[in-house]
């Protein structure tokens, strides 16, 4: 795919897409001035951090703004429509415009949804597992700590303590 120096309304009519290698669908010129397919360049911000703007899978840079070119012919299709949707939430959210609370209230769900696909994608469990594993432990520690009902009894305290402090007493000596 070629990198064209100024921006133009239309990708080259000999280009094609870098992420499918196929034609133009709803060509989009990102801010580093490549072309792409609205679809493809979605899918690759989906793929990517939920919270984070993609980077353009040529140059690397961050795609701040996307702008789909003019289309004519393919008014009435709602896919059109639902990409066209989907790069303009994309612009909202990384265009640098401020953001209301009542915009970011109404962001929330898209958000929970991709931070929840995150951690359910295979690529990354291990990482987002083990954070939320000692998340959730130091929350339930807390809890405990905090909380007016004793689960553990007394005596049972009075053991675990002096096994910790027992070890860690074998540990100074040496």
């Amino acid at each position: 795919m070629s990198s064209s120096s100024s921006a133009s309304a239309v990708p080259p009519e000999d280009d094609v897409c870098s992420v499918c290698h196929d034609r133009f669908r709803i060509p989009c010129q990102a801010n580093c001035s490549h072309w792409f397919c609205g679809e493809c360049i979605i899918r690759v911000w989906h793929h990517g951090p939920a919270v984070q703007a993609c980077k353009c899978p040529i140059c690397r840079r961050l795609i701040n703004l996307l702008v789909p070119a003019p289309l004519s012919d393919q008014e009435d299709d709602p896919q059109l429509h639902r990409i066209l949707g989907e790069i303009q939430h994309y612009n909202c959210i990384f265009g640098g415009a401020p953001r209301s609370l009542t915009q970011r209230l109404q962001d929330l769900p898209f958000f929970i949804r991709r931070l929840f696909r995150e951690l359910m994608d295979p690529q990354r469990t291990l990482p987002l597992v083990f954070r939320a594993r000692m998340m959730m432990m130091v929350a339930l520690s807390a809890i405990y700590v905090l909380s007016p009902v004793d689960i553990l009894p007394e005596s049972l305290d009075s053991a675990i303590l002096q096994v910790c402090w027992g070890s860690l007493d074998s540990l100074m000596t040496c």
